[in-house]
């Protein structure tokens, strides 16, 4: 039998093993690919008890008007919301670059073709500490008490499982809804503040609460 060149039989089936792992190597970073992809552009939109419908996506630039009108209103209302002034268009504009260069959550809750909530997380800045994330979030009053948060839950919950290993946030001892619905997807309680804020004439406790990830990149 004559000889092709000098192909062994040992020889074609490294070649072949060879080929396999190249294949194999690129699918699975094709994959990392596609659901980083699909993480920054994510969206989702759904029916809120009202009837209209809702979108959950990543913050735009444009959106800096909305969120800002949106604070005004929550900080005039006088609780669930740790800020005393909103920023200005500019500043709400550079953080939404900031959050997204570093690689953050930052997401947009948009009814009526208004941005009417946001939620977000911040991983931690020291390399120690990269492996979690800080929760915060908060909705409009026409947005409240549609079955919007859990939504959002569930779109953090599938951020946090590709990102993160450790998400923490806190609760106000008088947001009974929120601490309830924390619970309901897995929170545990790590801390309490005691009389940590006066909110309305009363004292409140502030709760840390938190929740793990099982990954495989951290």
């Amino acid at each position: 039998m004559a000889a092709h060149g000098n192909r062994t039989p040992s020889t074609e089936i490294i070649r072949v093993f060879e080929g396999v792992i190249f294949i194999f190597t690129v699918a699975f970073h094709l994959e990392r690919m596609r659901r980083g992809i699909k993480m920054s552009e994510m969206s989702l939109e759904f029916t809120a008890k009202d009837g209209t419908t809702v979108k959950l996506r990543p913050v735009k630039e444009e959106d800096a008007k909305d969120i800002i009108n949106a604070v005004e209103s929550i900080i005039a209302a006088g609780e669930y919301i740790q800020k005393e002034s909103p920023r200005t268009e500019k500043e709400e504009k550079d953080f939404i670059k900031e959050m997204k260069q570093k690689g953050n959550m930052y997401l947009a809750v948009e009814k009526n073709s208004k941005v009417v909530g946001i939620a977000r997380v911040i991983k931690g800045e020291l390399k120690m500490k990269s492996h979690t994330g800080l929760f915060r979030t908060w909705l409009a009053e026409e947005a409240q008490g549609l079955g919007i948060g859990k939504k959002i839950m569930e779109y953090t919950d599938k951020w946090c499982e590709q990102n993160i290993k450790k998400l923490t946030l806190t609760v106000f001892s008088s947001n009974e809804v929120a601490y309830q619905l924390y619970k309901k997807y897995g929170f545990h309680e790590e801390g309490n503040q005691k009389e940590q804020a006066f909110i309305k004439g009363d004292y409140v406790d502030e709760r840390w609460m938190a929740k793990f990830y099982r990954t495989n990149d951290n």
